[in-house]
Protein backbone atom coordinates (compact mmCIF):
# COMPACT_ATOMS: atom_id res chain seq x y z
CA UNK A 1 0.00 0.00 0.00
CA UNK A 2 1.41 3.68 -1.08
CA UNK A 3 2.56 5.52 1.59
CA UNK A 4 0.40 8.42 1.20
CA UNK A 5 -3.00 5.95 1.21
CA UNK A 6 -4.48 6.28 4.75
CA UNK A 7 -4.94 2.46 6.14
CA UNK A 8 -9.18 1.75 7.04
CA UNK A 9 -9.56 1.79 10.68
CA UNK A 10 -9.74 -1.31 12.25
CA UNK A 11 -10.95 -1.15 15.73
CA UNK A 12 -8.71 -3.39 18.37
CA UNK A 13 -11.88 -4.76 20.09
CA UNK A 14 -13.06 -6.69 16.73
CA UNK A 15 -9.36 -8.44 16.50
CA UNK A 16 -9.38 -9.49 19.93
CA UNK A 17 -10.50 -13.47 20.83
CA UNK A 18 -12.27 -15.34 18.37
CA UNK A 19 -14.26 -12.41 16.69
CA UNK A 20 -13.36 -11.32 13.12
CA UNK A 21 -12.26 -8.29 12.47
CA UNK A 22 -14.37 -6.27 10.39
CA UNK A 23 -15.04 -3.65 7.89
CA UNK A 24 -18.16 -1.37 7.11
CA UNK A 25 -17.74 -1.68 3.29
CA UNK A 26 -22.02 -2.22 2.29
CA UNK A 27 -25.08 -0.29 2.20
CA UNK A 28 -26.53 -1.63 5.27
CA UNK A 29 -29.32 -2.67 6.30
CA UNK A 30 -30.73 -3.67 2.79
CA UNK A 31 -35.11 -3.53 2.10
CA UNK A 32 -36.74 -6.93 3.19
CA UNK A 33 -39.90 -5.97 0.17
CA UNK A 34 -42.98 -8.20 -0.07
CA UNK A 35 -43.81 -9.69 -4.19
CA UNK A 36 -47.43 -9.02 -3.97
CA UNK A 37 -48.40 -8.99 -7.45
CA UNK A 38 -46.35 -12.13 -8.26
CA UNK A 39 -47.80 -14.12 -5.12
CA UNK A 40 -50.99 -13.44 -5.81
CA UNK A 41 -50.52 -14.92 -9.36
CA UNK A 42 -49.26 -17.47 -8.00
CA UNK A 43 -51.00 -18.09 -4.70
CA UNK A 44 -49.48 -20.16 -1.84
CA UNK A 45 -47.05 -18.79 0.66
CA UNK A 46 -46.30 -14.67 0.61
CA UNK A 47 -42.72 -14.09 -1.28
CA UNK A 48 -40.79 -11.59 0.17
CA UNK A 49 -37.26 -10.60 -1.43
CA UNK A 50 -34.10 -9.41 0.65
CA UNK A 51 -32.26 -7.14 -1.49
CA UNK A 52 -28.82 -7.91 -0.89
CA UNK A 53 -28.75 -6.49 -4.63
CA UNK A 54 -28.34 -3.11 -2.76
CA UNK A 55 -25.76 -3.62 -0.77
CA UNK A 56 -24.12 -0.51 -2.94
CA UNK A 57 -24.09 0.50 -6.49
CA UNK A 58 -21.48 -1.05 -8.68
CA UNK A 59 -20.54 -3.08 -5.48
CA UNK A 60 -23.67 -4.34 -5.38
CA UNK A 61 -24.30 -8.26 -4.23
CA UNK A 62 -24.30 -10.61 -1.68
CA UNK A 63 -19.86 -10.80 -2.15
CA UNK A 64 -19.24 -7.48 -0.18
CA UNK A 65 -21.00 -8.49 2.83
CA UNK A 66 -18.36 -11.66 3.09
CA UNK A 67 -15.85 -9.02 1.88
CA UNK A 68 -15.97 -6.48 5.06
CA UNK A 69 -14.87 -9.36 6.87
CA UNK A 70 -12.22 -10.84 4.11
CA UNK A 71 -10.72 -7.42 3.61
CA UNK A 72 -10.70 -6.54 7.00
CA UNK A 73 -8.73 -9.76 7.98
CA UNK A 74 -6.43 -9.07 5.27
CA UNK A 75 -5.83 -5.30 6.39
CA UNK A 76 -5.05 -6.85 10.21
CA UNK A 77 -2.00 -8.98 9.05
CA UNK A 78 -0.65 -5.68 7.11
CA UNK A 79 -1.01 -7.30 3.74
CA UNK A 80 -1.02 -4.53 0.47
CA UNK A 81 -2.70 -6.91 -1.91
CA UNK A 82 -5.53 -9.32 -2.63
CA UNK A 83 -5.61 -11.97 -5.10
CA UNK A 84 -8.79 -13.26 -5.57
CA UNK A 85 -10.19 -15.89 -8.61
CA UNK A 86 -13.61 -16.82 -10.18
CA UNK A 87 -14.81 -16.44 -13.94
CA UNK A 88 -14.77 -13.83 -16.54
CA UNK A 89 -17.91 -12.76 -15.13
CA UNK A 90 -17.21 -12.80 -11.74
CA UNK A 91 -19.30 -10.95 -9.29
CA UNK A 92 -16.93 -11.23 -6.34
CA UNK A 93 -14.29 -10.66 -8.11
CA UNK A 94 -15.26 -6.95 -9.54
CA UNK A 95 -16.66 -6.37 -5.99
CA UNK A 96 -13.69 -7.41 -5.03
CA UNK A 97 -11.04 -4.98 -7.36
CA UNK A 98 -13.67 -2.02 -6.95
CA UNK A 99 -13.46 -2.59 -2.82
CA UNK A 100 -9.41 -2.79 -3.09
CA UNK A 101 -9.35 0.19 -5.18
CA UNK A 102 -11.86 2.09 -2.55
CA UNK A 103 -9.00 0.41 -0.01
CA UNK A 104 -5.87 1.64 -1.77
CA UNK A 105 -5.05 -1.89 -1.95
CA UNK A 106 -3.39 -3.63 -4.66
CA UNK A 107 -6.03 -6.43 -6.70
CA UNK A 108 -4.96 -9.17 -8.68
CA UNK A 109 -7.76 -11.38 -10.23
CA UNK A 110 -7.02 -14.99 -11.77
CA UNK A 111 -9.88 -15.22 -14.11
CA UNK A 112 -11.45 -18.37 -16.10
CA UNK A 113 -11.53 -17.89 -19.66
CA UNK A 114 -10.08 -16.35 -22.73
CA UNK A 115 -9.27 -12.75 -22.56
CA UNK A 116 -11.57 -10.38 -24.98
CA UNK A 117 -10.70 -7.10 -26.96
CA UNK A 118 -14.06 -5.43 -25.57
CA UNK A 119 -14.65 -6.39 -21.86
CA UNK A 120 -17.96 -6.25 -20.76
CA UNK A 121 -20.02 -6.57 -17.64
CA UNK A 122 -17.90 -7.27 -14.79
CA UNK A 123 -14.71 -7.80 -16.86
CA UNK A 124 -15.35 -4.22 -17.96
CA UNK A 125 -15.29 -3.20 -14.33
CA UNK A 126 -12.62 -5.07 -13.25
CA UNK A 127 -10.61 -3.33 -15.55
CA UNK A 128 -12.01 0.21 -14.81
CA UNK A 129 -10.71 -0.48 -11.32
CA UNK A 130 -7.55 -1.14 -11.71
CA UNK A 131 -7.13 -4.84 -11.17
CA UNK A 132 -4.33 -6.77 -12.65
CA UNK A 133 -5.55 -9.54 -14.27
CA UNK A 134 -4.50 -12.81 -15.14
CA UNK A 135 -6.47 -15.56 -17.69
CA UNK A 136 -6.42 -18.91 -17.24
CA UNK A 137 -8.01 -21.39 -19.66
CA UNK A 138 -10.89 -23.41 -17.89
CA UNK A 139 -8.97 -26.91 -17.42
CA UNK A 140 -5.98 -25.81 -16.45
CA UNK A 141 -7.87 -23.50 -13.98
CA UNK A 142 -9.70 -25.93 -13.14
CA UNK A 143 -6.53 -28.75 -12.17
CA UNK A 144 -3.94 -26.14 -11.40
CA UNK A 145 -6.05 -23.39 -9.23
CA UNK A 146 -4.41 -23.55 -5.83
CA UNK A 147 -0.86 -23.93 -7.45
CA UNK A 148 -1.68 -20.41 -9.82
CA UNK A 149 -2.69 -18.79 -6.67
CA UNK A 150 0.57 -19.60 -4.25
CA UNK A 151 2.30 -19.00 -7.00
CA UNK A 152 1.34 -15.52 -7.60
CA UNK A 153 1.39 -15.04 -3.86
CA UNK A 154 4.88 -15.61 -4.35
CA UNK A 155 6.28 -13.43 -6.90
CA UNK A 156 4.43 -10.76 -4.82
CA UNK A 157 6.56 -11.83 -2.23
CA UNK A 158 9.62 -11.44 -3.97
CA UNK A 159 8.80 -7.81 -4.73
CA UNK A 160 8.53 -7.15 -1.08
CA UNK A 161 5.05 -7.11 -1.04
CA UNK A 162 2.18 -9.15 1.16
CA UNK A 163 -0.38 -10.31 -0.90
CA UNK A 164 -3.67 -12.20 1.01
CA UNK A 165 -5.35 -14.83 -0.86
CA UNK A 166 -9.06 -14.80 -0.85
CA UNK A 167 -10.68 -18.13 -2.20
CA UNK A 168 -13.57 -18.21 -4.75
CA UNK A 169 -16.62 -16.18 -4.07
CA UNK A 170 -14.93 -15.53 -0.51
CA UNK A 171 -16.52 -18.29 0.75
CA UNK A 172 -14.65 -19.34 3.40
CA UNK A 173 -14.66 -19.93 7.17
CA UNK A 174 -14.09 -15.97 7.25
CA UNK A 175 -16.52 -14.90 4.44
CA UNK A 176 -19.22 -17.33 6.81
CA UNK A 177 -19.08 -14.43 8.93
CA UNK A 178 -20.97 -12.47 5.92
CA UNK A 179 -24.00 -14.35 6.36
CA UNK A 180 -24.14 -15.10 9.41
CA UNK A 181 -24.56 -11.49 10.62
CA UNK A 182 -27.01 -11.33 7.32
CA UNK A 183 -29.42 -12.87 10.00
CA UNK A 184 -29.53 -10.24 12.30
CA UNK A 185 -30.52 -7.74 10.37
CA UNK A 186 -33.09 -10.82 8.73
CA UNK A 187 -34.58 -11.15 12.48
CA UNK A 188 -34.90 -7.52 12.87
CA UNK A 189 -36.76 -7.66 9.12
CA UNK A 190 -39.39 -10.22 10.51
CA UNK A 191 -39.51 -8.23 13.80
CA UNK A 192 -40.27 -5.23 11.54
CA UNK A 193 -42.89 -6.99 9.43
CA UNK A 194 -44.45 -8.99 11.98
CA UNK A 195 -44.10 -12.05 9.61
CA UNK A 196 -42.11 -15.41 10.82
CA UNK A 197 -41.06 -17.47 7.58
CA UNK A 198 -40.29 -20.85 7.91
CA UNK A 199 -38.13 -21.01 4.63
CA UNK A 200 -35.15 -18.56 3.45
CA UNK A 201 -33.81 -19.15 0.03
CA UNK A 202 -30.86 -18.16 -2.20
CA UNK A 203 -28.86 -18.84 -4.87
CA UNK A 204 -25.43 -21.36 -4.09
CA UNK A 205 -22.34 -20.82 -6.42
CA UNK A 206 -19.53 -21.57 -4.03
CA UNK A 207 -21.55 -22.40 -0.90
CA UNK A 208 -20.52 -19.40 1.36
CA UNK A 209 -23.58 -17.65 1.36
CA UNK A 210 -25.96 -20.62 2.52
CA UNK A 211 -23.13 -21.59 4.69
CA UNK A 212 -23.50 -18.41 6.94
CA UNK A 213 -27.15 -18.17 6.68
CA UNK A 214 -27.24 -21.60 7.90
CA UNK A 215 -25.10 -20.93 10.85
CA UNK A 216 -27.01 -17.40 11.19
CA UNK A 217 -30.31 -18.49 11.43
CA UNK A 218 -29.40 -20.86 14.40
CA UNK A 219 -26.89 -18.73 16.26
CA UNK A 220 -29.48 -15.47 15.59
CA UNK A 221 -32.47 -18.16 16.79
CA UNK A 222 -34.64 -17.27 13.37
CA UNK A 223 -36.93 -20.80 13.11
CA UNK A 224 -36.44 -20.93 9.55
CA UNK A 225 -35.22 -23.69 6.95
CA UNK A 226 -32.29 -22.23 4.89
CA UNK A 227 -32.51 -23.71 1.16
CA UNK A 228 -29.52 -23.26 -1.43
CA UNK A 229 -30.61 -23.62 -5.27
CA UNK A 230 -27.78 -24.90 -6.64
CA UNK A 231 -26.67 -23.23 -9.98
CA UNK A 232 -23.32 -25.41 -10.65
CA UNK A 233 -22.44 -28.64 -9.50
CA UNK A 234 -24.88 -30.82 -7.44
CA UNK A 235 -26.75 -31.46 -4.24
CA UNK A 236 -24.32 -33.93 -3.25
CA UNK A 237 -20.85 -31.03 -3.76
CA UNK A 238 -22.76 -28.36 -2.34
CA UNK A 239 -23.75 -30.31 0.68
CA UNK A 240 -20.27 -31.57 1.01
CA UNK A 241 -19.07 -28.08 0.71
CA UNK A 242 -21.46 -26.07 2.99
CA UNK A 243 -20.33 -28.54 5.79
CA UNK A 244 -16.86 -27.93 5.11
CA UNK A 245 -17.20 -24.27 5.35
CA UNK A 246 -19.22 -24.92 8.45
CA UNK A 247 -16.71 -26.84 10.14
CA UNK A 248 -13.66 -24.60 9.64
CA UNK A 249 -15.56 -21.92 10.65
CA UNK A 250 -16.76 -23.63 14.15
CA UNK A 251 -13.01 -24.78 14.49
CA UNK A 252 -10.90 -21.09 13.37
CA UNK A 253 -13.41 -19.64 15.93
CA UNK A 254 -14.59 -21.56 18.35
CA UNK A 255 -18.20 -20.58 17.81
CA UNK A 256 -19.33 -23.66 20.11
CA UNK A 257 -21.82 -24.36 17.53
CA UNK A 258 -22.81 -28.68 17.09
CA UNK A 259 -22.41 -29.06 13.15
CA UNK A 260 -24.83 -31.69 13.48
CA UNK A 261 -27.14 -28.92 15.20
CA UNK A 262 -27.35 -27.36 11.44
CA UNK A 263 -29.69 -28.34 8.62
CA UNK A 264 -28.40 -28.29 5.01
CA UNK A 265 -30.42 -28.60 2.73
CA UNK A 266 -30.27 -28.17 -0.99
CA UNK A 267 -32.64 -28.17 -3.64
CA UNK A 268 -31.18 -29.35 -7.07
CA UNK A 269 -32.41 -29.85 -10.57
CA UNK A 270 -31.87 -26.04 -11.80
CA UNK A 271 -28.71 -25.72 -13.07
CA UNK A 272 -29.27 -26.51 -16.74
CA UNK A 273 -26.53 -26.94 -19.73
CA UNK A 274 -24.38 -25.90 -16.23
CA UNK A 275 -22.77 -23.45 -14.42
CA UNK A 276 -23.51 -19.27 -16.42
CA UNK A 277 -25.63 -21.46 -19.34
CA UNK A 278 -29.27 -20.83 -19.23
CA UNK A 279 -32.24 -21.48 -21.12
CA UNK A 280 -35.22 -19.42 -22.46
CA UNK A 281 -37.25 -20.51 -19.31
CA UNK A 282 -34.68 -18.76 -17.34
CA UNK A 283 -34.71 -15.70 -19.65
CA UNK A 284 -38.31 -15.20 -19.63
CA UNK A 285 -38.47 -15.24 -16.03
CA UNK A 286 -35.78 -12.33 -15.51
CA UNK A 287 -38.51 -10.52 -18.09
CA UNK A 288 -41.89 -11.55 -15.61
CA UNK A 289 -39.91 -10.42 -12.99
CA UNK A 290 -38.78 -7.42 -13.93
CA UNK A 291 -42.01 -6.09 -15.60
CA UNK A 292 -43.96 -7.20 -12.50
CA UNK A 293 -42.13 -6.18 -9.57
CA UNK A 294 -39.52 -4.25 -11.13
CA UNK A 295 -37.12 -6.67 -10.01
CA UNK A 296 -34.02 -7.30 -11.99
CA UNK A 297 -32.59 -10.84 -11.40
CA UNK A 298 -29.62 -12.37 -13.37
CA UNK A 299 -29.49 -15.84 -15.78
CA UNK A 300 -26.28 -16.98 -13.69
CA UNK A 301 -27.39 -17.23 -10.01
CA UNK A 302 -30.54 -15.41 -8.65
CA UNK A 303 -33.08 -16.11 -11.77
CA UNK A 304 -32.33 -19.85 -11.69
CA UNK A 305 -32.49 -19.71 -7.88
CA UNK A 306 -36.20 -17.58 -8.32
CA UNK A 307 -37.07 -19.73 -11.01
CA UNK A 308 -36.57 -23.10 -8.73
CA UNK A 309 -37.72 -21.52 -6.14
CA UNK A 310 -41.31 -21.05 -8.05
CA UNK A 311 -41.29 -24.25 -9.44
CA UNK A 312 -40.82 -25.88 -5.82
CA UNK A 313 -43.88 -23.48 -4.36
CA UNK A 314 -46.25 -24.61 -7.55
CA UNK A 315 -45.00 -28.33 -6.02
CA UNK A 316 -45.95 -27.66 -2.44
CA UNK A 317 -42.59 -28.03 -0.91
CA UNK A 318 -43.11 -24.77 1.14
CA UNK A 319 -47.06 -24.91 2.16
CA UNK A 320 -49.72 -23.24 1.31
CA UNK A 321 -49.41 -20.09 3.16
CA UNK A 322 -47.19 -17.70 5.32
CA UNK A 323 -44.59 -16.40 4.14
CA UNK A 324 -41.05 -17.26 2.39
CA UNK A 325 -37.88 -15.29 1.92
CA UNK A 326 -35.74 -15.02 -1.31
CA UNK A 327 -32.32 -13.69 -1.00
CA UNK A 328 -31.24 -11.47 -3.85
CA UNK A 329 -27.61 -11.78 -4.16
CA UNK A 330 -27.05 -9.16 -6.87
CA UNK A 331 -25.54 -10.41 -10.49
CA UNK A 332 -26.72 -7.08 -12.52
CA UNK A 333 -23.70 -6.74 -14.38
CA UNK A 334 -23.54 -10.54 -15.57
CA UNK A 335 -26.96 -10.29 -17.80
CA UNK A 336 -25.42 -7.83 -20.31
CA UNK A 337 -22.81 -10.01 -21.89
CA UNK A 338 -26.05 -12.32 -22.86
CA UNK A 339 -27.90 -9.41 -23.84
CA UNK A 340 -28.58 -11.34 -27.52
CA UNK A 341 -30.73 -14.23 -24.95
CA UNK A 342 -33.92 -11.85 -24.20
CA UNK A 343 -36.64 -11.86 -27.27
CA UNK A 344 -38.96 -8.16 -27.00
Amino acid sequence: MSNNVKKPHVSAQTIVGHIPPRLKLAQLPTPLQPLDRLSQQLGGPRIWIKRDDLTGSVLSGNKVRKLEFNLAQALAEGCDTIITCGGLQSNHCRATALLCAQLGLQCHLVLRGAEVDIPDGNLLLDRLAGAHISYFQAAQYQRELDDILAGIQTSYRDQNKKAFIIPTGASDAIGVWGYVEACAELKQDFIHHSISPKHIICATGSGGTQAGLTAGVHRYGVNAQVWGVNVCDDEAWFIKKVNRDLSDWMQRYQTGTDLESLSVKVIDGYVGAGYALAGKHIFDCIAEVASSEGIILDPVYTAKAFYGMLDQLKKGRFGDSGDIVFIHTGGVFGMFPQREQFEF
